[in-house]
C-alpha cells in the first residue's frame, strides 16, 4: 500500500530533517509531502533540499502565509489526492510528539481493511501523555476530548490528536469545502465528518511526548476557539445523517 504523509512545518528547521529520515526508515512504502507555511527560519528551504535528495519520494508545497493548522491540512489533502497511486494518507506533527515508528501499526489496519480512519490515541489502554506534563496541563488535555466526544457523540476517545491515517477513498468522499476549523479544532471536525459519513475509525495507543526542539504553536485562544466551535460543528453539519 503506497501511502503519503502529509506534514504541516511552520518553524520546524531542527525537527524536518530528523523527522523525513525517521519516516523513511520505516518498512513501508511511502512518500512525504511538506506544508510550509512561509517559515521564517528556513524549514521551506530545507524541505526542498530534502526533495532534492528525493525527487521521487518528497515534495514540497509553499504556502505564502501562516493561516492556521486546518488550512495548511486542507491544502496538503489536496495534493494528496490528485497524487497518482496513493492508497492512503497520513497526518502528523513536525516535532516529534508523533512517534513515527506506530505508523507500519496504523497502516496495517486500513490496508487489512479493519479501518478507514486509524487514530493515534493518547486515551486508549497503552496509550499516554508526556510524563513531564503538569497536572493542570494533563487535565485540560483528557477534559477537551472528553468534553468535544461527548459533545458529538463520536465512539472514540482521542478526538483532538493529529496523528492519523485516512484511506485515500475515505478523505476524498468528505465535504473539505465544508471545512472551516483554523485551529486544533481541525482535528475534531474532521473526526466527526468521517463518523457521520459512516465510516470506520480504529484507534491505536501512541506516546504524546512533548516536543524536543522549537517550540510549542498551542495557545490559549486556540483552545477557546476549539471549546466555542464543537457546538457550532452540530449546527453545521446537522444535514448530515
Amino acid at each position: 500500500m503506497r501511502l503519503l504523509v502529509v506534514i504541516p512545518t511552520y518553524n520546524e528547521a531542527e525537527n524536518l530533517p530528523r523527522l523525513v529520515s525517521a519516516l523513511f526508515a520505516l518498512p513501508l512504502d511511502l512518500g512525504v509531502l511538506v506544508v510550509d507555511d512561509n517559515s521564517p527560519d528556513g524549514t521551506g528551504e530545507i524541505a526542498e533540499a530534502l526533495k532534492a535528495r528525493r525527487p521521487h519520494h518528497l515534495d514540497v508545497l509553499h504556502r505564502t502565509e501562516k493561516n492556521g493548522l486546518g488550512p495548511a491540512y486542507l491544502a496538503g489533502f489536496r495534493k494528496a489526492l490528485d497524487t497518482p497511486g496513493v492508497e492512503a494518507i497520513a497526518q502528523m506533527d513536525a516535532d516529534f510528539s508523533h512517534d513515527p515508528a506506530v505508523l507500519p501499526q496504523m497502516a496495517a489496519l486500513v490496508e487489512n481493511g479493519q479501518a478507514d480512519l486509524v487514530l493515534g490515541s493518547r486515551y486508549v489502554p497503552g496509550g499516554r501523555l508526556d510524563e513531564q506534563w503538569p497536572l493542570w496541563r494533563k487535565g485540560l488535555s483528557t477534559f477537551g476530548n472528553f468534553y468535544a466526544r461527548t459533545i458529538l457523540r463520536i465512539p472514540v476517545r482521542d478526538v483532538t490528536g493529529g496523528y492519523r491515517l485516512w484511506r485515500r477513498e475515505t478523505l476524498a468522499a468528505l465535504p473539505l469545502a465544508r471545512v472551516h476549523a483554523a485551529g486544533y479544532l481541525f482535528q475534531v471536525e474532521m473526526a466527526y465528518l468521517a463518523y457521520k459519513l459512516g465510516f470506520r475509525l480504529a484507534e491505536v495507543p501512541i506516546y504524546f511526548q512533548e516536543r524536543q526542539w522549537g517550540q510549542s504553536k498551542m495557545s490559549f485562544a486556540i483552545q477557546i476557539e476549539a471549546a466555542i466551535g464543537v457546538w457550532r460543528l452540530l449546527k453545521r453539519y446537522r444535514d448530515l445523517p
